[in-house]
């Protein structure tokens, strides 16, 4: 029996078709045809004698195959690009700082940093966690060289690059329902000020819905914990999403946030550049969640945002509201 050995090219087609939920967005995101695409699932089926994928509706979902092809294809991609940025950066020495909001801290920190520290051993690398107005103030002052934050609409620093548009959303515990009465809606947020905090005031005020403040907390942590006892109800994105929240429904609209990636100097050094194209390169791939994402690039000043219609492939496309997964 010959052994089997698999195409990274194809698996990296497969593993982003599904986590985008669209085979023709991860066309369009690898520069593809979508009947590249479709001939390269056709290649893996071929390979592994089994299907990969079937019909549920109008999409398509995981075989039991499939899932776990799934599993063990991301772990060759992440080894795999893991091995890419070693080979790369053999030379890559020096300090990097880097400062990000707590929504980024399970995934950037344990994943992006741990696999850079592990390919650049003689860089060394200094992350804090915090909130946008101590991240802004520490990248203007030259003490962060990096930082993730959030946009309030005037925190552009020079040195500032469009990340993406993320769908803010109310977020509560599963059994969480809402029913329009007398009593004030409870809210869990972050200490004053706080952008989302300001987005779901001025929301329900818009709406006519009373609200009080039933918790505050410094930490995201703690907000997450409150909302998960059932204490009130906050405004996040689906970033970091604990397990045992949800998406809430039937509450009024709310506003799409901008994440901005800024640095300290318009010419970076090496080091500090190469983490800047790795966090943007798992910001791009990660950010795939239910809800509208608009990833952007910035040329000479201005941002453009590429399109987002693009027809599906397979599986239907993600929605353009921010919704609950499981309604």
């Amino acid at each position: 029996m010959s052994r089997l050995t698999f195409d990274l090219d194809v698996l990296r087609s497969f593993v982003l078709g599904i986590e985008l939920s669209s085979f023709a967005k991860a066309a369009d995101r690898l520069g593809r045809s979508t009947s590249a695409v479709s001939a390269q699932l056709k290649k893996l089926e071929g390979q592994v004698d089994s299907p990969i994928l079937r019909k549920s509706g109008r999409g398509m979902v995981l075989t039991p195959t499939g899932e776990i092809l799934f599993g063990y294809a991301k772990r060759l991609l992440e080894l795999n690009d893991e091995a890419a940025t070693a080979v790369r950066g053999t030379e890559l020495e020096g300090w990097v700082r880097l400062g990000l909001q707590e929504d980024f801290g399970e995934n950037l920190l344990t994943e992006v940093l741990g696999s850079f520290v592990r390919a650049h051993p003689r860089i060394r690398v200094e992350a804090r966690v915090a909130r946008n107005a101590e991240l802004l103030e520490l990248v203007t002052s030259g003490r962060l060289d990096l930082a993730l934050a959030w946009d309030s609409g005037n925190s552009t620093t020079p040195h500032s690059q469009f990340v993406a548009e993320l769908p803010m959303c109310w977020i509560g515990k599963a059994d969480w329902t809402y029913t329009a009465n007398s009593e004030p809606l409870p809210l869990v947020v972050f200490e004053s000020p706080c952008l989302m905090r300001s987005a779901a005031t001025n929301a329900l005020d818009h709406a006519r819905i009373p609200w009080r403040i039933a918790f505050t907390s410094p930490s995201l942590s703690g907000v997450w914990a409150a909302a998960g006892a059932g204490l009130g109800i906050t405004v996040r994105t689906q970033v970091g999403l604990p397990a045992y929240l949800r998406v809430l429904d039937n509450l009024p609209e709310l506003p799409k946030i901008g994440l901005i990636l800024h640095r300290a100097e318009s010419k970076p050094a090496p080091p500090v550049k190469r983490l800047a194209e790795i966090l943007l390169a798992n910001l791009n791939d990660s950010l795939t969640f239910d809800g509208p994402v608009v990833h952007a690039t910035k040329t000479h000043g201005t941002t453009v945002r590429p399109s987002t219609d693009h027809p599906p492939m397979g599986m239907p496309p993600l929605g353009s509201q921010c919704r609950n997964p499981t309604a």
